[in-house]
């Protein structure tokens, strides 16, 4: 079996309706799959029945079951894909979500599910947990987790919202800056940045960067430029 999953940057892009970009990536990944497994505990100041209905209104033609609504949520993961399920993963706080996670055994459950191939879908946060780690959030660390460590979809380090813009007057460190921060540390992993409107689709064994935006990979000292469209494949095979 191999991983199916969509990891999107973010939620909108511009002043869009939520998941107006996203919806037509979403739609496609599920092919015919409609039952949404929703994952709601990446929000912090608004409840997760109200994030659920959000999902619910953005996606008409889906059914979207909030997972802390079911009585056994391990239970759920397990039989998502005999069930006809994707397992989908809301943006939030990243800390606030793998938190949650680990606090409800879910972790390993998750990445058993994805190694099965039930399909699999994040934005934002979502997409921060298909990492190796979530040391590349850009969420504040308001809750700490047992662990650092994430899914491992993808054996390396995303970072989504991706932005190069840097306000006139503005003093502290910009985006690069900090991911050159944690690749001066861990040489060897790569940091695939996504700005929004963007995502990274893993089905078949094949990586791509999908959406009209270019991204970036951050490695050692090197930032290097990812064209729409890119095939990333050989990232999923690489040592470090």
């Amino acid at each position: 079996m191999t991983a199916h999953a969509l990891m999107l940057s973010s939620s909108r892009q511009g002043d869009e309706a939520y998941l107006e970009h996203a919806r037509p990536h979403i739609l496609a990944h599920l092919g015919n799959i409609r039952d949404l497994l929703f994952v709601p505990y990446a929000a912090v100041t608004g409840t997760y029945d109200e994030y659920v209905n959000k999902v619910a209104e953005a996606l008409p033609e889906c059914n979207v079951t909030g997972l802390h609504t079911v009585e056994d949520p391990v239970s759920a993961i397990n039989h998502a894909k005999e069930n006809g399920q994707s397992i989908v993963v809301g943006g939030g706080n990243t800390f606030h979500l793998l938190s949650t996670l680990y606090a409800s055994a879910l972790v390993v459950p998750i990445k058993h599910a994805i190694a099965d191939a039930t399909p699999y879908i994040g934005w934002s946060a979502g997409s921060n947990i298909c990492g190796q780690s979530i040391r590349t959030t850009n969420d504040m660390p308001i809750i700490e987790p047992p662990s650092f460590e994430a899914l491992s979809i993808v054996p390396f380090q995303l970072n989504p919202h991706y932005t190069d813009y840097q306000p006139e007057g503005f003093n502290g460190e910009t985006r690069d800056q900090r991911l050159f921060e944690f690749t001066a540390l861990n040489p060897t992993t790569p940091i695939v940045a996504i700005r929004e409107g963007t995502a990274l689709t893993l089905t078949d064994d094949k990586l791509a960067l999908v959406g009209e935006k270019e991204g970036y990979i951050f490695l050692g000292n090197e930032k290097s430029p990812i064209a729409p469209g890119a095939d990333l494949t050989e990232l999923l095979n690489r040592e470090g």
